[in-house]
């Protein structure tokens, strides 16, 4: 096992070592931002008034400048929801694992940060190309491909391995980082569906392998310039998969690794009796998940509307505010079925109807009118609760916080709901093809099975590898702690400090 470390350890360091003197040329990129957004090689006056070159460069720089600093507070945004997660599950969870739950939530942050700054960022957006609304992004221009039934299907970015120098620019770097908090969003996932059961090392493994490899390559196929984005250009399907800020490439690939993972660690123990019937196990901090809950809604603001990487694109408006109104509106309709069903409204299916309501949102929040964010928001808020009962008592999976109801159900919805609802008012060009996207209720039935194919291709593709990477590694390694310990607690055992003093 030491060898094993050590051999690891030095293969980084080789890696690292490769790709940070590879490269060194510059002339394409620009790592100050001086000469990004502006008309090349024109010389600027020193006295009298501006010319027009002057004046055009200053636009286009100002411009550019407005869309990198925008991109960049919306990632400063989305960074901050890593705390409303740890508030959510840690609330929804027991007293005795806090220390354990916060330092996975914690930890997720820096390991995702480094996995995706060794491979994963090159994976996902290796072939992009340039981002105009940044500026141009050079250097990310390869990308892995194969011809098939007379179609180019790409599949794997290869370029920007640990931020090397053909990728010094800073529109890249403002890319890097938008896009690395939300795969951070990811890896995060699991760690509730997972919660008060898991092993803090094999945790540790699962990081690095999400960041690392799942989410980029899922993510290049739709984010990236991959095969599902481009279904329309190939199939005339629509736009190809189209998700704005992740329902798909974040949620449901969260929300499927989670399903797989909480199947291999099987139920915390007393969470099923002997004859199968589910028993309720209250998370010790009600408060707490709550505030974790408006944490979340208000980082939300960053992922949605952050991802027109534009703060010239006045859309963000129309953005925020449908991300807004589902989220209310899944709270309610939550709510309201809790209620009608139970006679109590339940504080934490609250909670999980606004976060359904994101979650669902976050595919089609730039593609529809209000009333259809209202209308999406509320499905979600009636899904989440059927699939919390269903998960929970029919398929007998144990999930503490919710975790594949409100990212995986949802995350499933929200893509299919943009194939239905998105009205063509925006997104011309998208993937390539010209025109707003469409869905099936403003005539584009080719929109919808494009988002059909999409989910499907995530739920199989995500659930094989997760699946089989939870099996080999608990086979060899175990990824669950012992019964003993689970009983006791977490906190002392995993991470050798309790989370509250209890007397």
């Amino acid at each position: 096992m030491i060898n094993i470390k050590r051999n690891t350890l030095l293969l980084f360091i080789l890696l690292g070592l490769f790709f940070a003197f590879t490269n060194l040329t510059f002339s394409q990129t620009d790592p100050t931002g001086n000469k990004t957004g502006t008309i090349k090689d024109v010389p600027a006056t020193t006295m009298g008034n501006p010319t027009f070159e002057e004046v055009a460069k200053t636009v286009g720089h100002n411009k550019i400048s407005i869309n990198i600093i925008w991109t960049m507070i919306a990632g400063f945004l989305v960074m901050f929801m890593q705390a409303g997660f740890a508030m959510v599950e840690t609330g929804f969870t027991r007293a005795k694992n806090v220390a354990h739950t916060m330092g996975m939530n914690f930890l997720v942050y820096a390991i995702g940060m480094i996995g995706f700054w060794i491979c994963g960022f090159a994976f996902m957006f290796g072939g992009v190309g340039g981002i105009a609304s940044l500026g141009g992004t050079p250097g990310l221009d390869k990308m892995l491909s194969f011809n098939l039934f007379g179609k180019t299907f790409e599949i794997i970015g290869y370029s920007g391995f640990f931020l090397n120098g053909s990728v010094y620019d800073v529109g890249v770097f403002a890319l890097f980082l938008f896009q690395m908090v939300f795969m951070d969003t990811t890896a995060t996932i699991p760690t509730g569906s997972m919660a008060e059961r898991w092993k803090f090392t094999s945790f540790i493994f699962f990081a690095f392998f999400i960041s690392m490899f799942v989410y980029p390559i899922y993510g290049n196929w739709v984010w990236g310039g991959g095969w599902l984005a481009d279904l329309g250009v190939n199939f005339g399907l629509g736009h190809g998969q189209v998700d704005f800020a992740g329902s798909s490439v974040v949620h449901l690939v969260g929300g499927v690794a989670a399903l797989a993972g909480a199947i291999v660690i099987g139920p915390r123990i007393g969470k099923y009796s002997k004859n199968g019937t589910s028993q309720a196990i209250p998370g010790h901090n009600i408060p707490m998940a709550i505030v974790g809950t408006f944490i979340l809604a208000f980082g939300w603001f960053g992922f949605n509307a952050g991802s027109t990487l534009a703060g010239t694109d006045l859309r963000l408006t129309v953005v925020a505010t449908n991300t807004m109104l589902a989220s209310g509106a899944g709270a309610l309709a939550a709510t309201l079925l809790m209620i009608f069903k139970f006679g109590k409204p339940d504080p934490s299916m609250m909670a999980n109807g606004l976060l359904a309501g994101l979650v669902a949102i976050t595919a089609p929040c730039a593609f529809v009118p209000s009333w259809a964010s209202f209308v999406i928001g509320a499905i979600a808020g009636i899904l989440v609760v059927y699939a919390v009962f269903f998960i929970d008592q029919k398929l007998k999976i144990d999930d503490p916080v919710g975790a594949v109801a409100v990212n995986g159900v949802n995350g499933a919805w929200g893509v299919l709901s943009l194939g239905l609802f998105a009205d063509g008012t925006y997104g011309d060009g998208w993937n390539g093809v010209a025109g707003g996207v469409k869905g099936l209720f403003y005539g584009d039935a080719g929109q919808l099975v494009a988002q059909i194919i999409g989910v499907i291709t995530a739920i199989i593709f995500v659930f094989i590898l997760m699946y089989t990477f939870f099996k080999v590694q608990d086979k060899y390694f175990g990824i669950r702690v012992d019964s003993k310990d689970e009983i006791a607690g977490l906190d002392m055992p995993e991470m050798g400090i309790k989370g509250y003093e209890l007397e």
